[in-house]
Formats: C-alpha cells, sequence, structure tokens
C-alpha cells in the first residue's frame, strides 16, 4: 500500500484505509482514542472537543453491530495510578455523547479488564483505565502492547495528537491486526486536511509561521518552501532574522546559534521565488508584563532595554493583504504574546484575516497549540476550514517526519 506519509504525493489520503472501508458487526473492536480533555479541580469536564470529535467512528463501529473498547491517556501521572488522572470521570460524558451504557475498567490489562471485554455484548462500550499508569506505554513495549491487542479483534486508531508517539497503543500494538486496522474519521480528516496544503495546494499558498523559537520550526520551514507562495513570520523567531541581518532588537528573543540557519532560510527562499515576510513593525516593551511600558517600533530597531512581544499595525496591514489574496493558508504560531491583552492584536487581525479570506473562499488550516487557542479565544472556530487536534503530530507531519501512528497501519 501507498505510504500516506510520503509528503507532497497529490491525493494521496485515497489510499488510507478507513472506518468507512469496514464492515464491524460482531466485532470488538478496540479504538486508540484521544480523551486528553481538561479537568477542574473538582474532576469536570472543562472542554469536551476531544471527545465529541472522536464520537463518529465510536459510532460506526456500534451502527454496524459491533462492541468498543476504548483506549486513552490522560494528563501526565507519574508513577502509576493517581486518581485526578483516571479516566472513571469521563464515563457519564462518554455515556451522554453516545447515549450508550459505559462500563469502565479500573485497569487496562487486568483480568478484569480481559473479562469485561470478553464479554461485551454487540452495541455496547468499555473504558479502559488511564494507558500511562503504566510506563511500558510510553515506553513502546511490546508486551504491553500485546495484552492491550487481546482486548479486541479490530484496532483503528483515531488519536492523531498521539500519532508522533512510538507509543505502545498507538504504534506497537497495530502489529497484532494484519488485515484488521484502519484509521478512524479523525486521523483520517486530519491527514486529508493537512494534504490539501502540502499535496496539491491552490495558489496561492501562504503560511503562517510564529512561535518563540526558530529552532522549534525550521524543518517546517524549509518543507514549506517546496510548496508555499508566501510565507509570514512572526512570534519571537522573527528577531533572529532581523538580527542575521545586521538590524538591532534590543531584548527581544533570539537565537545566536540561528543565525546562519536564518540566512540560508532567506537566500533559499528567494532562490526558489518564495516571498518571506518579516513584520516591519512591533509593539516592543520595556519589560515581560502586560503593564510594561509599551511603544511602536521598527522591528529592526528596537530601543535598547525593549522587546519586542507583538507585530505592529503596519505588519498587521501587509499581512492581512497578503492572506486576502490567497487560496491555501496554513497558520502555526501565534504573532505575539497574545496571552496578555497588551500584545494580542498582532494575533488577532491575523485570526480575523484569516477568516475573512475563508469566507471568500479560501481553504484554511490551523495546525493546533497556540494558534487553535488563538482562534478558539477570538470566536472565530467555526469560520476557519479546519482546526487541527494535533499540534506536535501535525508539526511533524510538515516537517515530513514519518508518523508512527500512522506507518504502523500502513504496514
Amino acid at each position: 500500500m501507498t505510504k500516506i506519509f510520503l509528503l507532497f504525493a497529490p491525493q494521496i489520503n485515497n489510499f488510507m484505509q478507513t472506518v468507512d472501508d469496514f464492515n464491524f458487526k460482531d466485532e470488538k473492536v478496540l479504538i486508540r482514542v484521544d480523551f486528553n480533555v481538561p479537568l477542574n479541580e473538582n474532576l469536570e469536564i472543562t472542554d469536551n472537543s476531544r471527545m465529541t470529535a472522536a464520537i463518529p467512528t465510536i459510532m460506526k463501529v456500534i451502527g454496524d453491530g459491533g462492541s468498543v473498547v476504548l483506549m486513552s491517556h490522560l494528563g501526565r501521572p507519574k508513577n502509576g495510578p493517581e486518581p485526578k488522572f483516571s479516566l472513571i470521570s469521563l464515563v457519564k460524558e462518554l455515556e451522554k455523547l453516545t447515549s450508550v451504557k459505559v462500563h469502565f475498567a479500573s485497569d487496562c490489562i487486568s483480568e478484569e479488564a480481559i473479562g469485561m471485554a470478553d464479554s461485551l455484548n454487540n452495541g455496547e462500550i468499555l473504558l479502559l483505565e488511564n494507558l500511562r499508569f503504566y510506563k511500558e506505554e510510553k515506553e513502546g513495549a511490546i508486551g504491553f502492547a500485546n495484552e492491550l491487542a487481546e482486548l479486541g479483534s479490530f484496532y483503528i486508531n483515531d488519536a492523531f495528537g498521539t500519532a508522533h508517539r512510538a507509543h505502545a497503543s498507538t504504534a506497537v500494538i497495530a502489529a497484532n491486526f494484519k488485515g484488521k486496522k484502519c484509521f478512524g474519521y479523525i486521523m483520517a480528516r486530519e491527514i486529508a486536511n493537512a494534504e490539501k496544503v502540502i499535496g496539491d495546494p491552490q495558489k496561492p499558498l501562504t503560511a503562517i509561521v510564529g512561535g518563540a523559537k526558530v529552532s522549534d520550526k525550521t524543518l517546517i520551514v524549509k518543507n514549506l518552501l517546496k510548496v508555499a507562495d508566501n510565507i509570514l513570520i512572526g512570534g519571537g523567531m522573527a528577531y533572529t532574522f532581523y538580527k542575521a541581518q545586521g538590524g538591532v532588537i534590543g531584548n527581544s528573543l533570539c537565537e545566536d546559534d540561528r543565525l546562519e540557519l536564518c540566512k540560508e532560510i532567506l537566500e533559499e527562499a528567494k532562490v526558489k521565488g518564495v516571498n518571506i515576510y518579516l513584520p516591519e513593525d512591533s509593539i516592543s516593551a520595556s519589560a515581560f508584563s502586560n503593564d510594561a511600558d509599551q511603544k511602536v517600533e521598527q522591528s529592526n530597531a528596537i530601543s535598547d532595554g525593549y522587546m519586542g512581544l507583538d507585530i505592529g499595525p503596519k505588519a498587521q496591514e501587509v499581512y492581512k493583504n497578503v492572506l486576502l489574496g490567497s487560496k491555501t493558508i496554513l497558520w502555526n504560531g501565534p504573532m505575539g504574546v497574545f496571552e496578555m491583552s497588551s500584545y494580542e492584536s498582532g494575533t488577532k487581525e491575523i485570526a480575523m484575516a484569516v477568516a475573512e479570506a475563508t469566507g471568500k473562499g479560501a481553504f484554511s488550516l490551523i495546525g493546533g497549540g497556540d494558534s487553535a487557542a488563538a482562534i478558539n479565544k477570538f470566536n472565530l472556530g467555526d469560520q476557519v476550514s479546519y482546526i487541527s487536534t494535533g499540534g506536535g503530530a501535525l508539526l511533524e507531519y510538515f516537517e515530513g517526519k514519518e508518523l508512527p501512528g500512522i506507518k504502523a497501519i500502513n504496514d
């Protein structure tokens, strides 16, 4: 089968085997979901979107006449079971979302779990306890994966957010299900939307790349140079680019060991005919504080003792115009410290421009993490084409890396 992780292969998503390719009647289907949802101090779910996203895959199996065994991680338990990270807190919400009785196994590989899975009737759901209560999950232990595999007759991976990790439940377990494994709807949707950007995008393609460090985004920028028409740089990483060109950046973030790399990227962009935009001006501040003294300055001439914390009004206008002339948009990383109200305007203006461009027919992919948080903060989530559920996984996909969770299904 053609590998769907091969970058820049048009229509590559046509080769994915998804839940739509199978009938699950009488199958006991082990589904790896991403139920790593936020909980408050009373262990109440404050955002159920990850659970909601998985419901179509679960109900496809139930609708076909099969049963479902769900496995997930929650939080970062360090030394075995911790009550605050127990998936039992999710049972009521899952029953509400599916209208199906949900059984809960207090251990994911115990005799109890095996017995409950064996006795599961078609149309029923079993939720296993937190996978990461076992260190073997993150270690990718074969024995642990094999024990999990005993709980089902078919395997579905629908946890894109963990697809870049070679964990037992996402990469190792699939070897036990030759011919009886596939992607769930979330995984298929994530890959298909990513391919709209890097596979065969409508032109012009504009990528917005922000965040603090050049080092975090080096590979994605280099790969985007192969397909993008425009790359808009924002966030702290912009000042490393400016210093590389001889600019004065005050106390702004800078990675001195990446200056030559920035020069190389700018030169490669010229050779390839890709327009790289750096913010002409910045909102600078005397301290990393909402209440610090602030002013608008040229980004290559930041005052001594000041640091750039957001793109300025001129940059916002330039970036907006580029976005409104685009047919495909990828956004990965904020333009500034948008968590502070004094430095949110750049990120907010970009979010509004992406939404406006989408309304005019552009395809927009929001690359998870801070970008997703920003688009939701400004209540524009329903005005963009797609918001990724997996920031780290999507980033590595765009970097051209082989994602273990994807490879395992295709092998």
